[in-house]
């Protein structure tokens, strides 16, 4: 007599399916179809397969580099270089050697690097209170503090390598200064404790203009420091642009930024004060560094807008309209940079 054959594992128990109610087999229907995460099921992403093929080596070499190059905030490293070629043509009175050019460009992008490394360094715990900065590889974790230095005294010493060797001593001693600078007197001892912090701290970031006469004539002149004052005095007015936007960051974060410390209207007010000079210092530089009329007529139309957007922001603080004057603060500083080496270069 043959043995019953046991159908139990082969059949499916339907004896619980009338305790299904509509809502879960609703339920149910949804999950089974909704579209896997790059092909991935919804099964596998729950053993941790979409997390292994997210980190392959070489995406993990990749985010680490692209962790790093965040460090070094290339935007505003770009918006430090943007007075340095200017410089340097008007100390050449025309184009200098491009590979002078070239390498003065790397090493003040080396020095701006280790600054700008640094201070995140020091910043990661304010960092992680603000929206617009909790993204940020020290506060991930995506880098540690002790790498995070070690990259940046690399940097440093790259940067002192660099513009020692390409062109001289007092350029690379002024680079290094504006990082010291930079993390000594801004980072350290002004931006947690006073609400004047970018106004004295902005000189670090003026320097580049410095670095780039000193690169071609090996000394500094009025032009020069015209030139670092006119950063100078634009730095205030620029940022407090995005401080009026990130005030609530600002606050949350214990930063004494002055839209914080002393109010929207006071601190759109010393905006006005700020475009104004800073509209003075552009105009000067018609007479001091004697430019042609590329350049006159650019500082002159776009200083005009320059105050009358502040004026707009004063009227109407809104994020929006903040934001707006951040982004032609940056146009301006290129503009006249650009004019400067037009006509230099052609008139």
């Amino acid at each position: 007599m043959q043995p019953a054959i046991d159908n139990s594992a082969a059949s499916p128990d339907t004896s619980n399916i009338a305790e299904v109610t509509n809502d879960e087999v609703i339920d149910l229907r949804d999950q089974a179809t909704k579209t896997p995460l790059r092909g991935i099921s919804v099964a596998k992403r729950a053993v941790g397969v979409a997390e292994s093929r997210a980190t392959t080596p070489m995406r993990r070499s990749l985010r680490l580099l692209r962790a790093y190059i965040a460090l070094t905030k290339p935007r505003i490293i770009e918006q430090l270089l943007i007075t340095t070629v200017p410089a340097m043509v008007l100390a050449a009175a025309g184009w200098p050697s491009g590979w002078l050019v070239f390498w003065t460009i790397v090493g003040g992008s080396f020095a701006a690097g280790a600054a700008n490394t640094i201070n995140m360094v020091i910043d990661r715990d304010i960092d992680s209170l603000m929206d617009r900065t909790k993204g940020r590889p020290l506060v991930t974790g995506e880098i540690s503090p002790r790498n995070a230095l070690v990259f940046a005294v690399i940097l440093q010493a790259l940067s002192l390598v660099v513009l020692t060797v390409a062109a001289n001593l007092l350029a690379a001693l002024l680079a290094f200064g504006a990082t010291i600078f930079y993390v000594g007197v801004y980072t350290l001892g002004l931006k947690r404790r006073t609400p004047q912090n970018i106004v004295i701290g902005g000189a670090a970031g003026a320097v580049p203009a410095l670095v780039g006469w000193a690169v071609v004539t090996n000394s500094l002149s009025a032009v020069a420091w015209l030139l670092f004052a006119l950063v100078f005095v634009w730095t205030p007015p620029h940022f407090w642009a995005l401080a009026l936007r990130y005030r609530d960051d600002y606050a949350a974060a214990h930063v004494p930024m002055l839209p914080v410390i002393r109010g929207v209207k006071a601190t759109t007010r010393q905006m006005i004060a700020y475009a104004i000079v800073v509209a003075a210092v552009a105009l000067s530089l018609i007479w001091v560094a004697q430019t042609g009329w590329i350049y006159a007529a650019t500082a002159a139309v776009t200083s005009i807008l320059w105050i009358a957007m502040t004026i707009a922001v004063h009227r109407d603080p809104s994020p929006k309209v903040a934001m707006r004057l951040f982004a032609y603060s940056i146009s301006y500083l290129t503009a006249l940079s650009v004019a400067l080496v037009v006509d230099e270069l052609i008139l």
